[in-house]
């Protein structure tokens, strides 16, 4: 039985493709239309999971959507009736789009897949709460889904057992950590949506002065974890921004305007706003424990892409264990609407085989084999070398690293999510104080204060980090230990801000941020086998089983997809060099790019 789940209309539009309750296939419309965050119909990503499953979409048995568009609009009406006659500007920019197309989610599905068969609609938070019980290693437990807002809920707390999965409380709109959060990230200056990443990263930096005014006056929180937004100080209601001029008055100044210069008022918010946020994901973990009395605990929504809070209810042990989809946003939805109708709707079985999750390493994606590249590669004339073993690209890879060079390792299924674990990485030494700085700005262009995660060796993973458990999709944040960190001199100690950016904390400055944490991806053998071996023979030559893993795009742009992608990231920064499969291409060898030249794609889906 082949089932299609289908994440769209809002934000990082997929397609998901499930077949007798497997994971086939899975990927983000933005991957295959390079427009970042794409919110269209995933008609791409449906493909490629038809292509990849081998079948026509006459062949599906169902096709799932994640969300109910009646209850949003139900939602998007109330809400514009309750504050008018503000909001007239936004209610009549958003009442011509659902009047023409997202009340006909059934048709637009059937219209763009040429499809005939059964469309079944999942609510919002269901399909975030499926997404992250059914592919679970356990057997039972507690899910947390959190998130800006679904149909109404924008938090709920469940129980999955076997194949049923039943949500029993919720939290409503407009009060929503999703949305406190990205009001401050709008306030910070940075794109709503996408920008909610770089806000936990400058948090380090700053101090926690407005945690106060942050609980006074934005948040009345309980300590069951649920709380209550003062909507006068927020303007997402009815207005085309997410704060106001109360909100300016209440924080002492303006927005701040885009690319300009952070000061460490911006990284004092961002901290204060990072405690208060890491509050509620802690009490509601509480709550979680006592209402259902399970062992482990699941999570999904944008919220749980928060690795830092994610690190503190671990550190806790509020739970024995917690697992996290690591497509935690809208797109993880494809996958949780198919898996619900596959076993709530259908009441199929649930197995869980070795106390493993089923989500294959995240590596759903498209892969293209050596002799593709190959072809590809000598069409164009790009000079590379092929590796008959992976003992010898492995050791010519770590040779490279080991001489501070930067590499794009392209291998395999690219990820399904917002991590790059392996399969579309930028890679590179960690024990290279300059790092940092180099991969920041010459080859990702992005704010030099962003950290870079760490990809260790599973079994060695204790011996640089404080943290026993595995965490295979980047979404964890352990602190380095501390036989491992360098000792602040009285002068470094004065230092606060940004100016501890160039400061080495550790014996792995790249990857080590400010306050001594790290967000930690632990590779073992089984899914990704050549970038575990990668590890392993860097950390034989090394001492160090650990290497610098940030995701394989420029700022601005989607993770590359196809190995013409690769080709042109890798050309337009300063990598040294890049590994396709088991080719690579040195830079020093290859002709500037003729940026005149139609690049259009040589890979399109068949």
């Amino acid at each position: 039985m082949n089932i299609l789940g289908i994440s769209a209309f809002y934000h990082d539009s997929a397609a998901c493709l499930v077949r007798d309750g497997e994971l086939i296939a899975a990927a983000q419309e933005e991957r295959f239309t390079r427009k970042r965050h794409d919110a269209d119909f995933p008609k791409c990503a449906a493909e490629y999971c038809l292509q990849e499953a081998g079948i026509k979409a006459s062949d599906l048995d169902y096709v799932g959507f994640y969300d109910k568009p009646f209850i949003k609009f139900e939602r998007i009406l109330e809400t514009y009736l309750s504050i008018a006659p503000s909001g007239m500007k936004q209610f009549l920019s958003a009442i011509p789009i659902w009047l023409k197309d997202k009340l006909w989610t059934r048709d637009n599905i059937r219209k763009h897949l040429d499809y005939s068969g059964p469309v079944l609609f999942s609510e919002h938070h269901e399909s975030h709460a499926a997404s992250a019980f059914y592919p679970s290693p356990f057997e039972e437990a507690a899910v947390l889904t959190m998130d800006g807002v679904g149909e109404w809920t924008t938090t709920s707390i469940g129980v999955g057992k076997g194949n049923q999965l039943d949500l029993l409380e919720e939290l409503s709109f407009p009060h929503s950590l999703g949305l406190l959060y990205s009001a401050f990230t709008y306030y910070l200056g940075f794109k709503v949506n996408s920008g909610e990443y770089k806000v936990m990263g400058l948090a380090p930096y700053g101090k926690p002065k407005y945690v106060n005014l942050i609980r006074e006056n934005l948040i009345d929180l309980k300590e069951d974890g649920s709380f209550r937004m003062d909507m006068k100080y927020f303007n997402f209601l009815g207005g085309m921004t997410m704060t106001n001029s109360k909100f300016d008055d209440l924080m002492g100044g303006p927005v701040r305007k885009s690319e300009t210069k952070l000061a460490q008022r911006e990284m004092d918010i961002a901290a204060s706003l990072q405690v208060v946020t890491e509050e509620v994901m802690l009490k509601m973990s509480r709550h979680v424990r006592k209402l259902t009395g399970m062992k482990y605990l699941c999570l999904a929504g944008g919220v749980a892409l928060n690795c830092v809070g994610n690190g503190k209810i671990l550190k806790e042990k509020i739970f024995d264990d917690i697992w996290i989809q690591p497509a935690a946003g809208d797109a993880g939805g494809a996958a949780g609407v198919a898996l619900c109708i596959w076993h709530k709707v259908l009441k199929n079985e649930r197995k869980v085989v070795n106390g493993k999750d089923s989500m294959k390493g995240s590596y759903l994606g498209p892969s293209y084999d050596s002799d593709t590249i190959k072809e590809y590669l000598d069409k164009n004339n790009f000079p590379y070398k092929q590796y008959d073993t992976d003992e010898e690209l492995i050791k010519t890879t770590v040779g490279y690293l080991k001489e501070e060079k930067v590499a794009g390792w392209f291998q395999g299924r690219m990820e399904f999510g917002p991590r790059s674990l392996g399969g579309r990485s930028i890679i590179g030494d960690p024990r290279s104080p300059k790092m940092q700085s180099i991969m920041n700005l010459k080859i990702k262009f992005r704010e030099s204060f962003r950290p870079f995660a760490p990809s260790v060796q599973e079994e060695k993973v204790s011996d640089w980090f404080e943290m026993d458990s595995q965490s295979p999709y980047m979404l964890l944040v352990a602190p380095i230990r501390k036989d491992k960190r360098i000792a602040l001199t009285e002068e470094q100690k004065k230092l606060f801000g940004i100016d501890l950016l160039n400061v080495p904390r550790s014996q792995l400055p790249s990857i080590t941020h400010v306050d001594y944490s790290a967000r930690v991806q632990t590779v073992g053998p089984d899914n990704n086998p050549r970038f575990y071996n990668l590890l392993k023979t860097f950390g034989l030559e090394t001492d160090c089983p650990v290497l610098i893993n940030t995701s394989f795009n420029v700022r601005g742009e989607p993770i590359v997809c196809t190995p013409e992608q690769a080709y042109l990231c890798f050309m337009r920064t300063e990598m040294d060099f890049l590994v396709l499969e088991n080719l690579v291409l040195l830079k020093s060898e290859q002709t500037p790019l003729d940026e005149d030249t139609d690049w259009r794609s040589e890979f399109e889906l068949d």
